[in-house]
């Protein structure tokens, strides 16, 4: 553990991340704030225990680390009226709540991947529901040379279409980005499911900052060009398997008033389950990313 300032950094038993203690994040100078996005840049996740943000506090600590993608969204099984959203396999939030369960970055089926994320807890549930992050730097260097050339010239599409179809959720479920269908079934906004074009990017991207080659894959990964879909499902699966693995991963369990900030451009993420007859509410605010750097070839 080291401490300066007043501000306590213990980095977590794994390849990445520290928890930060000592510091309200509503209150941080300039020169702070540097310190904290140089930690940011050296750990990649960082956890803020006993923060308690509100929106707007939320959004304004997001907002010095670069321009939001979006400002605030409930991840919630709660609705705004307090009841519980249900399990039954009609509600699209339910769905992308079941989709975020499996190990993904955020926002690489849109134009522009995100370049991070602020999320808090405000409620959660009396077991289950962590939130994990994986290592894709780390999972990089450990691959032997020869799966590091194979992978080197490669690319995916990514498409949050491809990966909600394997839950059974589509964007017919929804009528405009803005409201739900005229049955009234599913609630998702159907961000993600605009119709564009899947992007395509590298399997092995720079990190723009700290000059790391990182393994873009993910969920959301599909259809690597000049593989048939039985190569590339299999090539996909196995550097998830690969990847996502002690040291590299770490799980956190949540308690209300936590705070934490990963980098999208080097960590998967998920959520893992629980029982969803008990709440759980947490805010996700998502730092945009820069068109120079997610296009950047692999070093």
């Amino acid at each position: 553990m080291s401490e300066t300032r007043g501000m306590k950094v213990e980095t977590l038993d794994a390849t990445f991340g520290a928890v930060v203690r000592g510091l309200a994040l509503p209150e941080l100078d300039d020169e702070t704030f540097r310190e904290i996005y140089g930690l940011w840049l050296e750990h990649a996740l960082l956890i803020f225990p006993g923060q308690h943000l509100n929106h707007a506090e939320q959004v304004a600590f997001a907002r010095r680390f670069g321009d939001l993608e979006f400002d605030l969204a409930p991840l919630s099984n709660v609705r705004s009226d307090g009841s519980l959203r249900p399990e039954d396999g009609d509600d699209g939030v339910v769905h992308i709540l079941k989709g975020n369960m499996g190990w993904h970055a955020d926002s690489t089926y849109m134009p522009i991947q995100a370049k991070g994320a602020v999320f808090t807890a405000h409620q959660v549930p009396s077991e289950g529901g962590e939130t994990g992050w994986a290592d894709m730097c780390a999972a990089y260097d450990a691959l032997d040379e020869g799966l590091r050339e194979r992978i080197r010239g490669l690319s995916a599409f990514h498409s949050l279409v491809h990966s909600q179809a394997k839950l059974g959720h589509g964007p017919e479920a929804t009528e405009t980005p803005t409201k739900p269908n005229a049955s009234g079934g599913d609630e998702y906004s159907g961000y993600g499911f605009e119709g564009h074009s899947p992007p395509l990017r590298p399997l092995v991207k720079v990190h723009p900052e700290t000059g790391r080659s990182t393994l873009a894959v993910g969920r959301h990964a599909y259809g690597i060009p000049g593989l048939d879909q039985a190569e590339s499902e299999e090539l996909l699966a196995n550097l998830m398997e690969t990847a996502c693995q002690p040291p590299r991963t770490y799980h956190h369990d949540w308690a209300a008033g936590d705070a934490v900030v990963w980098d999208n451009r080097c960590l998967l993420h998920r959520g893992r389950p629980w029982d969803m007859r008990e709440p759980r509410v947490m805010y996700h605010s998502r730092i945009a990313g820069e068109e120079a750097s997610e296009f950047a070839p692999p070093g």
